[in-house]
């Protein structure tokens, strides 16, 4: 068989799929920069050229990264799949309404400690700051909500590019140390300082403060929580969170990245629900993997996996 010409008809068939396929696909350079986009990317986005960045106007959900080489030279594929519009607007309405659910939660408190303080004016200091806390809560949730909403709608773009990660996520144990401290739980970062995740920055900071923010909520005091950057023995890049607190029992792991979902329901009072979700969203869209081991008594293990 002429292997020259099998390289020609593969690669006219990918252009071909490219051209003529459904799929909404970009091909970018090494540094960001567009080198081709499928014919139904184009109909979509007429702002489209080859030769310069993607416009930050231009939204895809759900978008998986491929990175390649081609030659000597290093190509990233973006694709994103055609949106199923009733299936969109099911989730759509789910969403809405187990935020709806969660939502009535701390307000039913609020309304209660509001109630308490009538009657009992001298207790109003202390009553106050507990309307507070709920208030608070009410707050990050909405903006949990409202990223991951712009996460799915490709508002928020997830990787387009690599960031040295061991920097940025000692930038977040600086900022969460004082959390920390009064859980109990010590943070510690490892890894080789030149090794590169491909996220952006803020994303990179946004699955690291969900994941150290998770072990604080729920390791134990005593606990110590490692961040990790290392190679995967399969090849690419990990992020391991692993912390050596309560851990989460089997029968929960599967579902720890489900939105809302809490393992310990005696919990429902902590956190969103929301930042494992968004971890794994983050990750996904980033064209990597996400996963959970635990022993119950001896920690939880997330690992985000990403492709060379």
């Amino acid at each position: 068989m002429d292997s020259g010409r099998e390289v020609e008809q593969e690669t006219d068939a990918a252009r071909a799929l490219l051209e003529y396929g459904e799929l909404v696909a970009l091909v970018l350079d090494d540094d960001g920069t567009l080198v081709e986009a499928s014919g139904r990317a184009r109909e979509l986005f007429p702002a489209l050229e080859p030769g310069r960045e993607v416009p930050e106007s231009i939204e895809l959900a759900n978008a998986r990264r491929i990175r390649y080489r081609q030659g000597d030279e290093r190509r990233t594929l973006i694709v994103a799949p055609l949106v199923d519009q009733k299936a969109y607007e099911e989730l759509r309405i789910g969403f809405t309404a187990a935020v709806s659910h969660e939502l009535r939660t701390p307000l039913a408190r609020l309304l209660m400690l509001l109630e308490t303080i009538e009657r009992k004016p001298a207790e109003a200091a202390t009553l106050s700051a507990q309307a507070r806390h709920e208030i608070e809560e009410m707050d990050e949730l909405l903006n949990d909500v409202l990223f991951l909403s712009e996460l799915e709608s490709g508002r928020e773009v997830v990787s387009l590019g690599t960031t040295a990660a061991v920097p940025v996520l000692e930038e977040v144990v600086g900022e969460l140390s004082e959390r920390a401290d009064l859980a109990g739980v010590t943070l510690r970062v490892e890894g080789e300082r030149e090794l590169e995740l491909p996220l952006r920055p803020r994303m990179l900071a946004v699955v690291g403060r969900n994941l150290v923010t998770n072990a604080i909520r729920y390791a134990g005091e005593g606990a110590t929580c490692t961040l990790s950057v290392e190679k995967a023995p399969s090849g690419g890049l990990e992020l391991v969170v692993a912390d050596s607190g309560a851990g989460v029992e089997a029968q929960h792991l599967s579902r720890l990245f489900e939105r809302f979902y809490r393992a310990d329901r005696a919990r429902t009072s902590r956190g969103t629900g929301l930042g494992l979700a968004i971890v794994k969203h983050v990750v996904v869209s980033a064209g990597g993997s996400v996963s959970a081991s635990s022993v119950p008594g001896e920690g939880l293990t997330v690992r985000c996996t990403f492709p060379t």
